[in-house]
């Protein structure tokens, strides 16, 4: 703190050591101060003559340099000679007995002004190099302010380019999403329209057909309904596939050995596959029973090997081989849809020609072929990927030019025994009515209008509604409907609504649902429960016998 003040002292004082002059006025004032003082205290320090010219050599050399300060000693030294005031004879004394200043007193005055001087001088050295880092320190600082300032800015320029490229990159890579998104969508809705044109074809042109020779060929009249017929189930199955794809296909799903369906499904593969072509399979040992749909699964096999077959034109290998295989987080972090776990493997691997790169990043794309036309819908890869990842797996392909294509199908292990097939035979037997009434809504005629005379064929009373508000109406005339068989999607009010209307009048009534819908969209929208019976369109007379009778009887 007191070498602070002194310095901040000597700082301010700066300007009356550059002026010579004023220092040497100075030093004569504080040394006449300083007789003065002698004279006045000559009784109290008469044994020390040059005591007051000390304080005034500091004063002096401190404020105005040590030149001021030699002065001033030399002007007390003077002074003390030539006004030599007598002290007291009994006051200690370093007087001669002559009475004049004695050698000693002044060797030790000009020692003492020596040593002040000195540090004085060295005090004030100490000062101006303090004072002269402080200013480098400053400039030192002020420099490094702008040089942080300049790279502030090019920082800010470089981190603005930056924001500049990376806008415009994403707005580049949204420009080709885009373009990716419309080219998927124009390829998708043009592989539908087409195949769904060539089935409208058979179907008009059958049903036209039949129409015609109905009065006069009966024979001819039933084939080509059959041919309609026909036609319409590969445009269900069309649409299965794509729901397959989309992951909203209806599945049954059970525990399941799938080294029991591989085998089960040898005989057939062999057959569809040709006699040029050697099926091998290698099973694993202790294989884990996982969670599918079986008759999917065998799809999905199926259409891996044909697409192997097609492959190898000239014959060839398609090995088939289970395992069972655990996916570490590491492994799962490489494919954003794979969760790490337990899963059974299933490859289906040929000796074909293989894909090239550009091939290979497109296999999944619905209605992305390779082969002639009328070789292949594109659908066969897209099924599979849909299948298997909404039963909660992922598949990987591995494929060279010349070295053949790999295609594995991990399932995720289930911890359960596997369960028996199902029986056939409950479908098999014929489904009879017990002249139950049902209540129809649907707001389609033509849907409606079949709908109503396939049941009244199947031998139940029916009761047709062609929306909610009608079927509402019906029921206030006092009609007793056995069971509610009602679309979804209608205007006004959906089916689980018109369901819970019917049911606070009527609770024992039954309900069964329908719609073009899925069951996993209709269960997205909250529309219907897990629970409840369920009939998609489109479907057959068997199916709906069969849906219809098991919901009277509480089995479904």
């Amino acid at each position: 703190m007191l070498t602070s003040t002194a310095r901040q002292f000597y700082e301010r004082t700066t300007p009356l050591r550059d002026n010579r002059a004023f220092g040497y006025v100075f030093g004569l004032a504080t040394v006449a101060l300083a007789l003065l003082a002698r004279f006045l205290l000559a009784g109290q320090i008469g044994g020390f003559p040059f005591l007051t010219f000390i304080p005034a050599i500091l004063l002096t050399s401190f404020i105005c340099g040590w030149r001021a300060g030699a002065l001033a000693a030399i002007l007390g030294g003077a002074a003390r000679w030539y006004f030599y005031v007598p002290v007291p004879l009994n006051a200690p004394t370093l007087q001669t007995a002559t009475g004049a200043p004695s050698l000693l007193g002044f060797s030790m005055y000009g020692i003492a002004v020596l040593v002040i001087l000195t540090l004085v001088a060295a005090m004030h050295q100490a000062y101006r190099d303090f004072a002269g880092s402080e200013a480098l320190r400053k400039q030192l600082n002020a420099l490094l302010e702008e040089r942080v300032r300049e790279r502030t800015v090019e920082l800010e320029q470089m981190n603005q380019r930056l924001r500049d490229e990376a806008a415009s990159r994403a707005a580049a890579e949204a420009q080709i999403r885009q373009l990716q998104k419309m080219e998927a969508v124009g390829q998708l809705t043009g592989g539908i329209a087409h195949d769904f044109n060539n089935m409208l074809a058979i179907v008009v042109g059958s049903l036209d057909i039949a129409k015609r020779h109905l009065a006069s060929d009966l024979g001819k009249a039933e084939r080509f309904i059959g041919n309609a017929l026909e036609g319409a189930q590969r445009g269900a199955q069309l649409t299965s596939h794509l729901l397959a794809f989309a992951r909203q296909q209806p599945l049954e799903p059970r525990a399941l050995d799938v080294n029991e369906l591989v085998r089960d499904m040898s005989d057939l593969l062999r057959r569809s596959i040709g006699e040029n072509i050697r099926l091998e399979t290698v099973l694993g040992a202790e294989l884990w029973p996982t969670y599918v749909d079986a008759s999917q699964l065998g799809s999905a096999v199926i259409n891996l090997c044909v697409n192997s077959r097609d492959a190898m034109p000239d014959g060839g290998k398609i090995t088939i081989e289970t395992a069972n295989g655990r996916l570490d987080p590491t492994d799962a972090a490489g494919n954003v849809d794979a969760r790490p776990g337990d899963y059974v493997s299933l490859a289906v691997s040929d000796t074909g020609s293989g894909m090239t790169p550009e091939v290979l990043a497109r296999a999944f794309d619905p209605f992305y072929t390779t082969k002639r036309p009328g070789k292949g819908t594109g659908l066969g890869l897209s099924q599979v990927y849909g299948f298997v990842k909404q039963s909660g797996g992922h598949v990987a392909i591995e494929s060279a030019l010349g070295k053949g294509t790999t295609v594995r199908v991990f399932l995720p292990r289930h911890h359960g025994a596997p369960q028996p097939r199902p029986e056939a035979a409950r479908d098999a037997q014929p489904v009879l009515a017990n002249h139950e009434t049902v209540l129809v809504v649907e707001d389609e005629d033509q849907v409606r209008s079949m709908t109503v005379e396939a049941l009244k064929d199947l031998g139940y009373s029916v009761i047709a509604a062609s929306g909610p508000e009608h079927a509402i109406d019906l029921l206030g005339g006092g009609m007793t409907p056995d069971l509610l068989f009602t679309d979804v999607v209608m205007p006004g009010m959906n089916g689980r609504a018109l369901a819970d209307r019917i049911r606070e009048q009527r609770p024992s009534i039954r309900v069964l649902y329908t719609t073009g819908y899925t069951r996993a969209a209709a269960l997205h929208e909250g529309i219907l429960d897990r629970s409840a019976a369920f009939l998609p369109k489109p479907f057959t007379v068997d199916q709906l016998a069969s849906k219809v009778r098991h919901t009277l009887d509480g089995s479904d």
